[in-house]
């Protein structure tokens, strides 16, 4: 296997502990799980984690998604001496996630203060075939002396989020004297949670079972002769009430199902994952011919956590801000969702975007109740949400040091730009696939519901409409007028709602004129005398400073150590920069000399504080043709997860950064974008890639695209024929086609005939 292929540890570190428990998590979307040590270190956090299982600890607090009790954790002794990499002496260490079968695996070779050596290996997969199913596998070999081996392991439920509790334990059992199951009720959204576990034990094996202090154990002692390797398996499994199943009969599919699962171990249990895993790299993979290795590795790190982050099983549910690898941001789902991981799913299983709207949908109304709270029309969406679709952001952030006072987050009051959001990304849904049934249904609600509260929002100043006290993207800018990002996407979910109700001829006259009126006044930034579009009302009028130092520290928010917010919101101080965005969503908008200056006078004040920010410049360059700075962007943004920083990602992984890596490369690099009756591209390599291939889906049609600096290669699966336009040329594809860029000639496009060149 080879090394990009892997995640890979080779020394035990605290400092690293939790970034590696999140980089190296197992999961399918439904589950995940942290690649914490089995063995108890107290700097390290564990965490099993379920799609949708929310929970409030008390009733002023926003849900948390629920840190689950722990199925992996294990105690180990050999003669009475705890097992532990602080204690005694390593002599070897490597731990290594494999990508490609979904398997952590970690191999040490220890020597115990006595000074006997043993070899460990501990494995561990979530099933990517089967929801509900965890494996484990510790091996254990003396290499010295015989000695009394016991090992504790079970069901703990003393897990908590950062100290909140959230389950009460209903039912302990033991069953068979070989199966333990627990069930858990959340303290206050209700949810039933109902875990099992089964061992395999060598025979000769002495077992014992018990429960004390919210875990349930097994414990099993066994003298261990020299050589000869001590193998014990644990299969888990996990089911909710969400699973659409009666909570009287979740103990008895929980215990049916770990008889029917641990009966195949943990070998054959892997080997079947590890076929669906196949099957994933072999339709969604991206491969890129670079001299940086790593270029490759980052890509498959992305779309391996895509993967095992999205709920494809329930469009009940969405993709949280950290995953399922973590407790940041207590699980909630942002904006991040639609604008920077639904593109991944659109090009490549569309289903999956759909389900990922579905789920808005299916919180329209919660979203028009928020509305009306706040004193406007149609469906103001939270900032933050869960699973019951309420707003779920805190309202303090956590007490200033210095002032010993709450910082109030107003990102739920003003942050509004997640309504334009969504409507943008149902419009781009639509565009791909040419989803009708979706779109009179769903999308069009959503269109309408959400350019009606765009029409209350703004307010006439002057005879123009404008939208007052927001927050864009840039959380460094609070409570500014006329946000261009916001503006304008305003502008366009209103406009598409007009569209779509022309489209598919909804009779709706009232709020057909408003459309109109909001789209004739609503005023819309545009570039000044030197080309730069003011983000908002103030911002080119408000002092500069010299942010050299604070890039240097990118991703820290080191500024704010040194600065008030306050102080930061009056500098020309960007968190990300809100215009570069707006650019990325539409690239026609303005010229390229507009873009390009717009580009680098926003960089040059933006610290890129968010993890969001990297991978859209990294964008924006590349379609001007900037490919030295759009790679170094690009490498960056690789490397905000992956780098070097010890804590990066300690309370979870970065989704929708993972998710713009992959848009930098298709949106970005290759330089996809959507026309009204085709798909364009026109590639924008970096001098470091001899070549990408990568798959894509778009209106029912699946292409492999390969792309060199010189050459396009177009490969049609499956789906009907498609129109495509190639460094401004038209195509259409009836079998594959190669273009060479540096010399070819275009005829005319005719009906039922390919156009090639050479």
């Amino acid at each position: 296997m080879k090394r990009e292929q892997i995640i890979y540890e080779n020394q035990f570190n605290l400092e690293t502990i939790n970034k590696f428990a999140s980089l190296m998590t197992v999961g399918n979307g439904y589950l995940g799980v942290r690649a914490t040590h089995e063995e108890d270190y107290t700097e390290q956090t564990r965490g099993m984690y379920v799609a949708g299982i929310y929970n409030k600890a008390l009733p002023n607090e926003t849900s948390d998604l629920v840190n689950l009790p722990d199925l992996v954790g294990v105690k180990i002794k050999l003669n009475g001496q705890l097992f532990s990499l602080l204690d005694g002496e390593i002599l070897s260490y490597e731990r290594q996630l494999n990508l490609f079968n979904g398997e952590l695996k970690r191999e040490v070779m220890w020597m115990n203060k006595d000074g006997a050596r043993f070899k460990f290996i501990f494995q561990r997969f979530v099933a990517k075939d089967k929801l509900h199913v965890l494996a484990s596998k510790v091996t254990i070999i003396s290499l010295d002396k015989e000695v009394n081996l016991q090992i504790v392991t079970g069901i703990n439920a003393q897990q908590t989020n950062f100290g909140r509790q959230h389950i009460i334990e209903e039912k302990l059992r033991i069953f068979e004297e070989k199966y333990m199951q627990g069930i858990y009720t959340t303290t206050e959204s209700g949810h039933t949670v109902a875990l099992a576990s089964s061992f395999l034990y060598p025979s000769e094996s002495k077992v014992s079972y018990g429960a004390k202090n919210r875990q349930l154990q097994s414990t099993v002692d066994q003298k261990m002769v020299v050589g000869n390797p001590y193998v014990f398996e644990k299969v888990g499994t996990v089911f909710t009430s969400l699973n659409n199943i009666d909570v009287t009969d979740l103990d008895k599919l929980s215990l049916n199902s770990i008889k029917h699962y641990a009966s195949q171990g943990y070998d054959l249990l892997l080997t079947e994952s590890a076929l669906k895993w196949k099957e994933f790299w072999e339709d969604k993979r991206i491969y890129i011919h670079s001299t940086n290795k790593f270029d490759q590795q980052a890509i498959d790190f992305a779309l391996y956590q895509l993967e095992i982050m999205t709920p494809a099983h329930d469009e009940r549910f969405s993709v949280g801000a950290k995953g399922l690898t973590g407790e940041g941001y207590k699980g909630h789902i942002f904006w991040d969702t639609e604008i920077f991981i639904k593109p991944f799913h659109l090009l490549n299983d569309p289903k999956i975007a759909k389900q990922l709207l579905r789920y808005r949908y299916l919180k329209l109304e919660q979203a028009k109740e928020k509305a009306i709270k706040n004193g406007y029309n149609g469906a103001l969406f939270p900032w933050e949400s869960a699973f019951s679709g309420e707003e779920e952001t805190p309202e303090y952030a956590a007490i200033n040091i210095k002032t010993g006072e709450r910082q109030k987050v107003a990102s739920a009051l003003a942050e509004h730009h997640i309504v334009a959001d969504i409507a943008y990304a149902v419009v781009n849904y639509y565009q791909a696939t040419l989803d009708d049934e979706f779109m009179k249904k769903e999308g069009l609600a959503l269109l309408k519901e959400t350019s009606r509260f765009w029409i209350s929002r703004a307010t006439e100043e002057n005879g123009k409409l404008v939208i007052n006290n927001v927050i864009g993207p840039d959380e460094y800018t609070e409570h500014i007028n006329n946000n261009a990002y916001t503006n304008y996407m305003a502008y366009y979910n209103v406009e598409q709602a007009l569209y779509f109700m022309a489209m598919y001829e909804e009779v709706d006259n009232l709020l057909i004129k408003l459309c109109r009126d909001f789209l004739d006044r609503i005023y819309l930034p545009k570039p000044n005398g030197n080309n730069i579009i003011p983000q908002d009302d103030t911002f080119l009028d408000k002092p500069k400073i010299d942010l050299t130092s604070y890039k240097k520290r990118q991703g820290s928010q080191s500024i704010l150590l040194e600065y008030s917010r306050k102080e930061v919101n009056e500098m020309q101080i960007l968190k990300q920069a809100d215009v570069v965005m707006l650019l990325y969503l539409f690239p026609d908008l303005f010229s390229k000399e507009v873009i390009l200056d717009n580009l680098y006078y926003y960089e040059k004040h933006t610290i890129h504080d968010s993890s969001l920010s990297k991978a859209i410049h990294a964008i924006v360059a590349a379609r001007c043709g900037e490919t030295t700075i759009a790679y170094k962007l690009f490498k960056e943004a690789c490397l905000i997860d992956l780098g070097p920083n010890p804590h990066s990602s300690d309370e979870g992984l970065h989704a929708a950064s993972l998710g713009a890596i992959w848009l930098a490369i298709v949106y970005g690099f290759a330089n996809i974008s959507f026309k009204k009756d085709r798909l364009a591209l026109n590639p924008e390599l970096p001098a470091e890639w001899e070549e990408i291939n990568f798959p894509i889906q778009y209106r029912r049609t699946k292409l492999i695209i390969s792309l060199t600096r010189n050459e396009v290669n177009i490969t049609r699966v499956f789906g009907p024929e498609l129109v495509i336009e190639i460094g401004n040329q038209q195509y259409l594809l009836t079998q594959n086609i190669n273009i060479n860029l540096s010399n070819f000639y275009v005829t005319k496009l005719r009906e039922n005939t390919t156009t090639k060149g050479d």
